[in-house]
């Protein structure tokens, strides 16, 4: 089977307990502050890439709700969950290799740990996308775990159930995103413990040229 499909269904799978493990997690918030201060027109209309059960979203929400937040996620019980947790927010159903799809235009971009389940080639795409429905000036926020790209593969979850995961180097990263008229406005590194073993977790907040 599509190393896709496996992982989309592990999503849907486990949204419940993606829920109970991560609705509440800190451990990005100022990067999400700084997205926040950085989309300065009031009412921007913003587009969440991967909303999962409305986590960041509704940090969006609760920061800025001026933000006419519109969030997208491949798996249906996801998208039913964040419909629950963040009512003034607007969620559907969508694969992000499918947002060329997308008509009109958009002041921010939310990822947050969408490129962790995309391969290279997709990840250029990604980019390139959320390049078209971003205005000259627009925001664009993406985080990855950082690694060898030949490090990828499949993981288990803690329920046996598996996703596909993909490292990239942040040094590929910022010459896709460079490729794709992207200037870096911010960059962080934070180390992400999970059981015994730590992973580095690398965001890129950048600016439409």
């Amino acid at each position: 089977m599509d190393p896709y499909q496996i992982t989309f269904q592990t999503w849907n799978k486990v949204a419940q307990l993606y829920q109970q493990k991560f609705m509440d997690l800190d451990l990005y918030n100022d990067t999400y502050d700084r997205f926040c201060e950085l989309v300065e027109k009031q009412g921007a209309r913003v587009l969440e890439i991967g909303c999962g059960p409305g986590n960041i979203t509704r940090y969006l929400v609760d920061k800025r709700p001026d933000f006419r937040l519109e969030a997208i996620d491949v798996a249906p019980a996801m998208i039913e969950l964040a419909k629950a947790n963040v009512p003034a927010a607007r969620f559907r159903v969508m694969d992000v290799r499918a947002l060329h799809t997308i008509e009109g235009a958009y002041d921010g971009i939310m990822c947050g740990f969408c490129l962790p389940y995309l391969s290279r080639e997709d990840s250029v795409k990604l980019f390139t996308d959320c390049a078209a429905l971003l205005p000259a000036g627009g925001i664009g926020y993406f985080s990855a775990i950082e690694g060898a790209y030949e490090q990828s593969g499949f993981k288990a979850a803690s329920t046996g159930d598996e996703t596909y995961v993909y490292y990239h180097p942040t040094q590929g990263l910022l010459e896709q995103l460079h490729t794709a008229c992207f200037e870096l406005v911010a960059q962080c590194h934070k180390p992400y413990a999970q059981g015994d073993a730590v992973s580095t977790h690398v965001i890129l907040i950048v600016r439409k040229k």
